[in-house]
């Protein structure tokens, strides 16, 4: 059986028991003035409890995190011992249970609960759920985050290639990240089931749900935007600027709803981006445009990151950021942003996937 500190196991069993008093059909048995414990190979303590006249025991697998895999291997387990024993209903528990961990529960048949205040109890004549609670307490590691500017450098290079099976050492080659980096990343799309391990590398299995979540925390304004107007309308003005930086070898990529329309056109749009690897200020005195506050229809963006630039091609004669990049951009720009990212997903990312 696995060792947990005593702290989270009490304070699993403590919910749990509480939970189950207040429904005033069920009683915790009793025996020497406490709540029936017994030890199982692999399994934590079981609760005796009467549904009725109908005794239950129940299986408790805590766990330190409640992230899929995690939650799929306790599952997995409970289920190995639950099968011979009719009477028995497994739960896995977790400081916090996730949609996703918590389907995996629904669908084997086992019960979760979590601190949150998330529960699913399916047995005998009980059902108790509550769902929807945040998770109260983010965790702190290493890497805190997938999405941090160089560990989503990896998903970059995995969502331009989403079929193939990557060995850590060309991914982070490819992704331009240390070896430990890739590693870290690996582990934690694992972690989360986004993908898995063929052929001794490395696979997405669900870019779409990666890259959905991804875009849930992120904003084009993490770059340094520089608004700008100038005499003319977005076709203009980026063709003006495509020729300038091509002229002075300026690294650039148009974006959003300027690189939208030249792979995905959705409507009409009244302001052109673009990203530009160079002092934003100097580029548009250069193209002799003004700065402004409001009413800009250009706005120039210094990328925090050069992964951002990662997987930029060329449509007839421009520069365009990546498709992956395009949906990120747009996806949470107010106004038509999220529905033009909807239809860079249907109409050029699904298709790969």
């Amino acid at each position: 059986m696995t060792i947990y500190g005593p702290l989270l196991e009490v304070q699993i069993k403590g919910r749990l028991q509480g939970i189950l008093e207040e429904v005033d059909f069920v009683r915790l048995k009793d025996l020497e003035g406490g709540i029936k414990t017994e030890g199982v190979e692999g399994i934590d303590p079981a609760f005796d409890v009467m549904v009725r006249r109908e005794r239950w025991r129940l299986f408790l697998e805590v766990k330190r995190s409640g992230e899929p895999r995690i939650v799929r291997g306790a599952v997995q387990q409970l289920q190995a011992y639950l099968s011979s024993n009719p009477k028995a209903y497994g739960v896995v528990g977790a400081p916090y249970i996730g949609p996703s961990a918590a389907n995996i529960c629904k669908e084997a048949g086992i019960g979760y609960i979590d601190l949150a205040g998330n529960c699913r109890l399916v047995f005998g004549q009980v059902f108790i759920e509550s769902r929807g609670f945040p998770n109260p307490r983010q965790e702190r590691r290493p890497l805190r985050t997938m999405f941090a500017p160089k560990a989503s450098r990896v998903l970059r290079v995995l969502l331009e290639e989403p079929k193939r099976s990557w060995q850590v050492q060309a991914l982070a080659r490819r992704s331009g990240v240390s070896l430990g980096l890739a590693f870290k990343v690996k582990q934690r799309l694992l972690d989360l089931e986004y993908a898995r391990e063929e052929n001794k590398g490395l696979r997405l299995i669900k870019p779409e749900d990666l890259l959905r979540q991804w875009g849930a925390s992120y904003s084009y304004l993490k770059s340094k935007a520089l608004d700008c107007y100038a005499p003319g309308d977005p076709p203009g003005l980026e063709k003006t600027l495509v020729a300038y930086c091509q002229e002075h070898r300026i690294r650039f990529a148009l974006a959003l709803f300027s690189g939208a329309a030249r792979v995905a056109p959705f409507a009409r749009y009244s302001r052109g981006f673009a990203y530009a690897v160079c002092d934003a200020s100097e580029l548009a005195m250069g193209l002799g445009w003004k700065a402004v506050p409001s009413g800009a229809n250009f706005t120039i963006l210094t990328p925090f990151d050069d992964g951002l630039l990662y997987g930029a091609r060329e449509v007839n004669g421009d520069a365009v950021v990546s498709d992956v990049q395009l949906y990120l951009d747009l996806v949470g720009y107010k106004g038509r942003g999220e529905e033009a990212a909807t239809f860079i997903l249907e109409q050029r990312l699904r298709p790969l996937w």
